[in-house]
């Protein structure tokens, strides 16, 4: 057991992730968090659950909905092609709990009332219910509270500002399915489970939305849901229950995300804007990183910079990729090109295409930070148009030696004989192959 104490902050699937993945590299781990003030029910694709299974959870992976009916309506065209799992955030949270206690990590369920990480220690002060504020020390802080975490006056990089406006219905026993549609200010995405429990939420641009004043909201959003054939079914023999919640959706991404005795992880380092549907995906890709990072900045303090670079180049390089999907998406809808809410996100963040043309003339091979046995290292990987954070291996093969192999052959020289010299095996080259001959390399 490594004698040195880390502190997460938030418990939900990033911060649990990376717990979980420290308890694993032998750190004494301590959780520190509350209930979120609402539920909430998420849809998610079997992506979502594997990169789950991926960082260890199994209680929070029981009794899973099965897949049900995802229809969507853009840009007047319907589509229910795909399906979704509908996943109740409060029973997720559960199950990670539970995960945390039989990983043997020390829970605290309490409010953080300040942070402290001046000096080489991080000092914590919390507060359970009405007991006095106790104070908490470790050698390293995870920050994983999602949106709600404190900006730490770091700067950031913000989208379009939006805003998601939800309410809970309750109706009838019926079968699951949820459904995303537009319409002319902003778009909704609503669900239903078999208990009855309907979700039904709308995001509108923040500036010109001209929302009514919070206790005139709920009605605005029954209004504005009667407008929309799609949401019918949702609000059929049904009615509104539970608290009306507001909560910003505007993407967001953390400029510096890794300190000397810190880091942030899932939506406390970069939030994406919820049309993509991948907000824990996204959450767990930063996170499942994180625990080699922490050991690095703790274990090895000689790569200490190469750890910060490696995480802050993944985070942003997620965020955009993810920003520039939403933008894409956004621009299928051309329905209202002159109104403000789409106007803005078919342009955001940029102009670049989401995949670049591989160009094997383009590529090279440089040194950039990897992964290696829990630790950040440099390694010479590929760098190319499409992947600028470099590829080290594919399918196991490590792809500089191939590349530098490719570029150094002489004139007249075969492909077969270029590859003949490295350490592949025939189904190794076989593979090799195919990928080149598909570069245009012969």
């Amino acid at each position: 057991m490594n004698t040195k104490r880390i502190v997460v902050l938030g418990a939900g699937p990033a911060g649990g992730a990376v717990a979980l993945g420290m308890v694993r590299l032998g750190y004494q781990v301590t959780v520190i968090a509350q209930r979120r003030p609402f539920d909430a029910v998420e849809g998610v694709s079997d992506r979502v659950i594997e990169g789950l299974r991926a960082a260890g959870f199994v209680e929070a992976l029981k009794d899973l909905a099965q897949p049900s009916a995802r229809n969507a309506t853009w840009n007047g065209q319907s589509n229910s092609a795909n399906t979704e799992r509908l996943i109740d955030r409060q029973t997720l949270d559960y199950g990670i709990w539970q995960d945390l206690k039989n990983a043997g990590v020390e829970l605290i369920d309490a409010r953080i009332k300040a942070v402290s990480l001046d000096g080489p220690a991080v000092q914590v002060s919390e507060t359970r219910g009405d007991a006095e504020v106790q104070q908490i020390t470790a050698d390293f802080l995870v920050e994983a509270r999602g949106r709600s975490a404190a900006s730490a006056h770091l700067p950031r990089v913000r989208g379009a500002e939006t805003v998601s406006l939800l309410q809970y219905w309750q109706g009838e026993a019926c079968v699951p399915q949820s459904a995303a549609v537009s319409f002319e200010d902003g778009w909704a995405w609503m669900a239903m489970t078999d208990t009855g429990k309907r979700y039904l939420q709308l995001t509108f641009d923040v500036a010109s939305a001209n929302l009514p004043p919070k206790a005139e909201m709920l009605d605005f959003c029954i209004e504005r849901l009667k407008r929309l054939p799609q949401a019918q079914p949702f609000m059929q023999n049904a009615q509104p229950t539970g608290e009306f919640y507001a909560r910003t959706s505007t993407p967001i991404l953390c400029e510096e995300v890794v300190g000397d005795n810190w880091i942030r992880v899932g939506d406390a380092a970069m939030a994406v804007d919820p049309l993509s549907g991948n907000g824990i995906f996204q959450a767990l890709s930063s996170a499942l990183q994180a625990p080699a990072v922490i050991n690095t900045l703790l274990s090895s303090p000689d790569n200490a910079e190469l750890a910060k670079q490696f995480h802050q180049a993944r985070v942003s390089a997620l965020f955009y990729r993810f920003a520039r999907i939403g933008r894409d998406f956004y621009g299928m809808e051309t329905q209202w090109p002159e109104q403000p809410f789409w106007q803005q996100r078919c342009q955001w963040p940029d102009a670049q295409p989401l995949h670049q043309t591989e160009n094997f003339d383009a590529f090279e091979v440089r040194a950039m930070p990897v992964v290696q046995d829990n630790r950040i290292v440099k390694a010479e990987v590929v760098v190319t148009p499409d992947q600028p954070l470099g590829i080290w291996h594919m399918a196991g093969i490590e792809l500089a030696p191939v590349v530098n192999a490719v570029k150094q052959r002489e004139v007249g020289q075969s492909l077969e004989d270029t590859l003949a010299v490295l350490p592949l095996e025939a189904m190794q080259q076989a593979m090799i192959t195919r990928w080149l001959n598909q570069l245009g390399v012969h």
